[in-house]
């Protein structure tokens, strides 16, 4: 049978052997060599394999244990969700909403002191619940609860979501939640419960002086959870003018930092923030928790997984340039030849 070779012999038949087997010096040193390459692989596999606390691309090493965005869901099952943020928006393929009216900005004129953190992850300043937001399409009045930024390295693109591609230098982003909640937690429970305001920074030849205080304020706070309090400011001095938002874009989705909890009614303005190269460069100086430099704080863009953007009237339909070259010529009757 196939199993008789396993059986024992007969003890006539045994060899006589010792019960001590004997390895050389050699033998040792090779054996003691392999345990430590496998042990050495076993860690480094464990390093890079990213387990613990999330962190941005820019800050995954093997030496620094942490899920870079592609693990995120690894932090948190919500993020491998269907309805992640951020995106790429084509314009071509929005759809005009009516709906989708200027908005009504109260109190964002509002002086106020507010605390500007560096959080470990990005800037941060808390804002007093005055300020609120309708119209828009939103349903419902939102009130401001903080605002923080995303950017990339000295300057370079660094936005979360892009236009037809297009990655800016710096991403604000103001958080409102509904009106009749008393903290952010709760307003993530409900689908619709928060609102953001998405505002795109572009490189200019002069200084951005409404940013002065935001940008003088950073060289206090380089270190993680380091803070000061800014000089009186207000919302509106941080943004376009409100006769200059009424292009703007809609979608649903998530936040763009775990858990991402997809609770997030999306608004994102055409017109850009301009600010200095000297300025968004400011930035980048900020450091993470270990020390090195805060950049690339942007999640990559995610699937629309079937979702609709929309667009305001206000917003241009951007199309490339064999597109509109193939209308004009269909226009002017140049398409074939007569």
């Amino acid at each position: 049978m196939l199993m008789d070779k396993y059986k024992t012999p007969p003890a006539t038949m045994r060899p006589r052997t010792s019960h001590c087997v004997a390895f050389t010096s050699a033998d040792m040193q090779q054996h003691l060599t392999l345990v430590a390459v496998l042990l050495l692989l076993a860690s480094s596999w464990s390093l890079c394999a990213g387990a613990g606390d999330w962190c941005y691309q820019s800050q995954f090493t093997c030496e620094h244990q942490c899920n870079g965005p592609d693990k995120w869901n690894h932090a948190n099952g919500a993020c491998a969700g269907k309805s992640q943020s951020p995106i790429n928006v084509v314009t071509r393929k929005t759809l005009k909403d009516e709906r989708l009216t200027p908005f009504e900005f109260t109190n964002y004129q509002q002086i106020f002191r507010g605390a500007i953190k560096n959080n470990g992850h990005s800037v941060q300043v808390g804002v007093p619940h005055l300020s609120t937001i309708s119209g828009g399409g939103l349903p419902s009045t939102y009130k401001a609860v903080q605002f923080h930024l995303h950017w990339g390295t000295n300057g370079g693109p660094g936005s979360e979501h892009t236009l037809d591609g297009e990655q800016y230098p710096m991403e604000l982003h103001i958080v409102h939640m509904k009106h009749h909640y008393t903290d952010l937690m709760t307003a993530l429970a409900d689908p619709e419960g928060v609102a953001v305001l998405g505002f795109f920074y572009e490189v200019s030849n002069s200084a951005n002086r409404k940013y002065d205080s935001v940008i003088s304020a950073l060289r206090s706070i380089k270190n993680t959870n380091a803070n000061i309090s800014l000089p009186p400011t207000s919302l509106a001095q941080l943004i376009p003018p409100e006769h200059n938002l009424t292009s703007f874009y809609r979608y649903k989705g998530s936040l763009t930092t775990p858990g991402c909890t997809e609770a997030v009614v999306w608004t994102l303005f055409e017109n850009p923030i301009p600010l200095s190269f000297e300025q968004l460069r400011a930035f980048s100086e900020l450091k993470f928790h270990d020390g090195k430099p805060m950049v690339g704080t942007f999640r990559p863009v995610q699937p629309l997984n079937g979702r609709q953007v929309y667009r305001s009237g206000g917003a241009l339909l951007l199309v490339s340039s064999p597109l509109l070259v193939a209308a004009l010529a269909t226009a002017l009757g140049l398409s074939r030849p007569n």
